[in-house]
């Protein structure tokens, strides 16, 4: 026999008690739920006579499948435990106050005040663990994520800036769903890690104000979760932009600051090395450079890193060939031309096995500074060199390599009638007329 559930009285209500009838509302209710909730899976939503049926006779042992719960929600405005729950109107209980009255004797009574439904139970716990994003696309975002990063010193911010905005946006329009805590806190963590890497991105393009607005809301969402190591890495990356848009003391108190936080955690490699201690070289502070340097080193050590040259965006710790190549430079902003020189050959075979284009770029650009900040000036060495970095970013500047080759041609200025500054001052004319370049300059001005 039916049961008189509220569902069966809306559905009389709306004159919607046959298959056709009421199939063509529903999936008119799928189609602007999978609209509004950006969820296309359930604009695909059907009925089957079968389900009307049951749905409409109550026979349900349990509720439907989620999604159906959510467009029937959507399309009847109210909740699912209601919805099958057995209806009582005001005329039905008049009824059972007659029967009562004239003797005839209930053949069941309706549960006590204070129990609750078990369909209600189920339906809330399904509604408390429903989630629009499964382990499968959790581990999509996270080897995504994952694969720019390992990709990123071969193809480079313009070619996979595109990849990682999609991934964040993803990332978001899953969190403006419903998920349980534990999908819910990875969500988080993958959009702060991919807002970190589009803020790393920013500064290679010469973008230092995107590249804040990205690394605040990469900080933000991993301290919501307590992911220090994604929230220290954000800061360092921060850190790092402050420093290329030239705002020397910030870039320092902001790695000063994340360290402070947690001075032995692993991330603090990279915010000593690339946020302290080259921030520190700009402005002129060499005892607190050396001290520094000192200490990423003894980290390093506690940490047992790797020796080589490990990414320069990677989430995982700084490596020791890369710790030393910020100190050199760190030590070319000192003038310290004898530490740079011992400090690079120290790694050199490092950097030229790597396959860091950039890396190696950047190490012979400081070298080359190095050369013509000595008491006896090789200019001939030093311009081959900026020669050399040059080609080896080709078609694939970043806002330091920029920099650096336009500081380099700045300090060649002295002997600008020499063959070989001439010949790099050519060079870095044609590769700075890049488009990619151009907008750098733009920035930097």
């Amino acid at each position: 026999m039916p049961r008189t559930t509220l569902l069966r009285q809306l559905l009389q209500q709306r004159h919607l008690t046959t298959h056709e009838a009421f199939a063509a509302q529903y999936e008119r209710a799928a189609a602007r739920l999978a609209e509004l909730d950006r969820d296309p899976r359930l604009a695909s939503l059907q009925v089957s006579p079968r389900q009307f049926d049951r749905w409409y006779g109550g026979e349900l042992l349990t509720l439907p499948r989620p999604d159906a719960c959510r467009v029937l929600e959507h399309m009847l405005g109210r909740p699912v435990s209601e919805l099958f729950s057995t209806a009582y109107d005001g005329d039905s209980a008049h009824d059972r106050d007659e029967e009562s009255s004239t003797g005839r004797q209930a053949t069941s009574a309706p549960p006590p005040p204070d129990d609750e439904n078990p369909l209600d139970i189920v339906t809330r716990t399904r509604q408390l663990t429903a989630s629009n994003a499964d382990d499968a696309t959790l581990a999509f975002l996270d080897s995504s994520l994952e694969g720019i990063a390992s990709r990123y010193e071969q193809d480079g911010p313009y070619v996979l800036r595109p990849q990682a905005r999609q991934l964040r946006q993803l990332a978001h329009t899953l969190l403006d769903g419903r998920q349980p805590p534990r999908t819910r806190r990875e969500l988080f963590r993958l959009a702060a890690r991919a807002s970190g890497l589009l803020g790393y991105m920013a500064v290679n393009t010469g973008d230092f104000a995107l590249s804040e607005a990205y690394c605040t809301e990469a900080r933000e969402l991993s301290r919501e979760i307590g992911d220090l190591d994604t929230d220290l890495w954000a800061c360092g990356t921060l850190s790092f932009s402050l420093y290329y848009a030239g705002r020397y003391d910030e870039a320092d108190a902001c790695a000063t600051a994340a360290v402070e936080r947690a001075p032995r955690h692993a991330q603090c490699i990279r915010l000593l090395a690339n946020g302290r201690a080259r921030a520190l070289g700009k402005t002129g502070d060499q005892r607190a450079v050396e001290q520094t340097i000192g200490q990423a080193l003894r980290l390093s050590d506690l940490h047992e890193v790797p020796v080589g040259l490990t990414s320069c965006i990677s989430f995982e710790p700084y490596g020791r060939a890369r710790t030393l190549a910020n100190a050199v430079t760190s030590h070319v902003a000192l003038r310290n031309t004898a530490q740079v020189l011992r400090d690079a050959e120290h790694i050199d075979d490092l950097v030229e096995h790597s396959a860091s284009s950039w890396s190696r770029s950047l190490v012979r650009l400081d070298v080359a500074t190095a050369l013509l900040q000595q008491r006896t000036p090789d200019i001939d060495h030093a311009m081959a060199l900026g020669r050399e970095a040059l080609r080896l970013c080709g078609g694939t500047p970043i806002s330091s390599v920029y920099q650096r080759s336009r500081d380099l041609h700045e300090q060649a200025g002295p002997w600008r009638d020499h063959s070989a500054v001439r010949d790099y001052g050519d060079e870095f004319r044609a590769w700075s007329s890049q488009p990619a370049a151009l907008a750098m300059a733009s920035s930097a001005s």
